[in-house]
């Protein structure tokens, strides 16, 4: 999601609180409930892809790193990971939903409103006890490790695959690199980039 040329120095934090600012601004064009049918699925495809991406991210990288770092970091990380489990089904119902089927938005408002309830969370307090009880160093690494695991993780919600390392999702054989040819063949956009790209031709 985020440009690396300008994360130098950043911390995971910062990295993740950008997903979080790119995938608001997704809801909030996807409620305006501009554009043809065809865009708003476009929309769609690039917020799960985003999601997908950044949950698989967290739950490889930062969430260990709370369960290491905080008195009750398991209850936390377990929390989290249960409210990305939510999120992913609805993700999954979503990905096979056409946009002129009034569940299309049933499924959006319920996504968008889990999602908004778990980034405050994270920006309330998880992420400012993890920048408490970390050195900065630690999450500059972290933001390193997580910016890497986002271009090889899946694309596509897959909520029957295991949560936790290490047999989670960012090391499922394949995954990430099956959900990346299907985008290819199908032409299905995961970035606001390749929707820009895609728009232009």
């Amino acid at each position: 999601m985020t440009n690396p040329e300008a994360m130098a120095g950043r911390d995971v934090i910062d990295v993740l609180t950008a997903d979080h600012r790119e995938v608001e601004a997704l809801f909030v064009e996807l409620e305006s409930r501009q554009g043809t049918p065809e865009h708003r699925r476009q929309l769609v495809d690039v917020v799960i892809a985003e999601l997908v991406r950044h949950s698989v991210a967290e739950e490889a990288y930062v969430y260990p790193a709370a369960r290491k770092a905080l008195p009750d970091g398991d209850q936390v990380a377990d929390h989290e990971i249960s409210e990305h489990a939510d999120a992913e089904r609805t993700m999954k119902d979503l990905e096979s939903v056409d946009p002129s089927d009034p569940r299309f938005d049933q499924l959006l408002t319920h996504l968008t409103s889990t999602i908004r309830h778990h980034v405050q969370e994270e920006e309330t307090d998880l992420f400012p006890r993890l920048r408490a009880a970390c050195a900065h160093e630690e999450l500059v690494e972290l933001a390193d490790k997580v910016t890497a695991a986002k271009r090889i993780a899946p694309t596509r919600p897959h909520p029957a695959a295991p949560d936790h390392p290490p047999a989670n999702k960012l090391l499922a054989p394949g995954a990430g690199l099956v959900d990346r040819l299907r985008d290819a063949i199908s032409g299905r956009p995961t970035s606001m980039a390749e929707l820009r790209d895609k728009q232009r031709h």
